[in-house]
């Protein structure tokens, strides 16, 4: 594994890439390109045995494990809240903090999350995604992507209460309001 670690990280110093066939996004490793190209092909190689839902990725599955154990292993060193990913108290400090790290180069406006950024650059471009299903178009992919639930009927925020599931987090969150 060292070996095979190694030998794709001297590529990056190669500056050669690797594009991606359907949307021209380049790549320093082929690895990375290879699991970049199940979203189009929606190939999802990872299962779960809990609730039936596939992944494209191990990272994703495991993360998505946590979901069903309920375990929250990461906390705020700031006010102890916890987290069910790694990544989320880092983000998660940044309510505290006030920090924007990420900057719109076409505006300059700045953010505290790098996919709120990401929403954001599509205001410039006028870029639209759309439903697969019913052809409805939406000015950003996550938008899009809870409009497919509706289709798919997939509700990924269950309730710990009472066991009842919601589509969005919005919705979870105004249920938890009853409790």
């Amino acid at each position: 594994r060292d070996t095979s670690a190694l030998t794709q990280h001297r590529f990056t110093h190669t500056g050669q890439t690797f594009s991606c066939p359907d949307c021209g996004k380049s790549f320093s490793h082929i690895c990375t390109l290879r699991v970049h190209c199940r979203i189009h092909t929606r190939e999802k190689l990872f299962p779960c045995a809990e609730c039936g839902k596939s992944f494209t990725t191990s990272t994703i599955y495991l993360q998505h494990q946590l979901i069903h154990s309920g375990e929250k292993p990461y906390s705020c060193a700031h006010c102890g809240k916890t987290f069910s990913r790694s990544s989320y108290p880092t983000q998660h400090r940044r309510t505290h903090t006030g920090e924007k790290p990420f900057a719109c180069p076409d505006c300059g406006k700045n953010f505290s999350y790098r996919s709120r950024l990401t929403q954001h650059r599509f205001t410039h471009t006028g870029e639209t995604f759309s439903c697969p299903d019913c052809g409805k178009s939406f000015s950003h992919i996550c938008t899009l992507r809870v409009h497919c639930r509706i289709h798919t009927r997939e509700k990924l925020f269950p309730c710990a209460e009472c066991g009842k599931s919601f589509t969005t987090s919005t919705i979870y969150l105004q249920h938890q309001l009853i409790h």
